[in-house]
């Protein structure tokens, strides 16, 4: 870890402000696994019953301090995708159920998230967790988001919210997702931890439900007018792009 992390507005918090945050994810992820406990149990047999495979997706992530640990969603694909086809998830990959892909859509997948956030390895709002070998080329600008809890939603997941359609524009979507989305992905995540605070987590978990209930958009957008992308961003992606 650098100490580039000291170089931000926004963190370090204090420790009483860290455990305030902690007891609020703590307390909303219980209520919510309490309240959405049925619309769980009947996702959790929609799959089982729908396709041949396990009920949850477990992928190792990293996590605040470099700490690895396994994300939960709904699963969505065949049994056995990662040896069907890239790493990389784009809309129309053949490999996506036919309830998968409504519940991804919807976001539904995202849900067994909740258990992430009461274990205490994920935060309601925070950069979203990356795999391995991405988290191994972050630069030293970049490595201070891991100073913090990852989350379930952030600029990022609100201003990529249809991130599938994005990458099938390219031909490589490994190399477009590495070069192109990844990079600015970890812009916004720095812009949160330059920002951070218990309002602007407050307007970013509204976002959320706001962009969830609203057809995604192929064009890339600020979250808000009060939530930009950081000055001098890439212009958005078009077809015409190459990975």
């Amino acid at each position: 870890m650098t100490s580039s992390t000291s170089h931000s507005q926004g963190w370090p918090w204090p420790l009483h402000r860290r455990a305030v945050k902690r007891a609020l994810d703590l307390a909303v992820s219980s209520g919510a696994l309490v309240v959405l406990s049925p619309l769980l149990a009947v996702i959790g047999c929609a799959v089982k019953l729908s396709s041949p495979g396990p009920v949850l997706f477990r992928q190792e992530r990293i996590g605040r301090s470099g700490r690895r640990f396994r994300i939960l969603k709904f699963r969505t694909m065949v049994e056995g995708a990662p040896n069907r086809g890239p790493s990389i998830t784009a809309s129309g990959d053949p490999r996506v159920t036919r309830l998968g892909g409504l519940l991804r859509r919807a976001k539904l997948d995202e849900l067994p998230q909740l258990f992430n956030v009461w274990m205490g390895d994920m935060s309601l709002v925070g950069p979203r967790p990356e795999v391995p070998r991405y988290v191994e080329n972050y630069s030293d600008e970049d490595r201070p988001v891991l100073a913090i809890r990852p989350g379930i939603t952030d600029l990022a997941s609100i201003t990529y919210r249809d991130e599938e359609s994005l990458l099938a524009q390219f031909p490589d979507r490994e190399q477009g997702y590495v070069t192109v989305l990844l990079p600015r992905k970890l812009a916004l995540a720095r812009d949160y931890l330059r920002r951070q605070s218990f309002r602007l987590d407050l307007e970013l978990l509204l976002r959320t439900l706001l962009v969830v209930v609203r057809p995604p958009t192929s064009r890339i957008q600020a979250a808000s007018p009060g939530l930009e992308l950081p000055a001098g961003r890439p212009p958005p992606i078009s077809s015409s792009r190459r990975g």
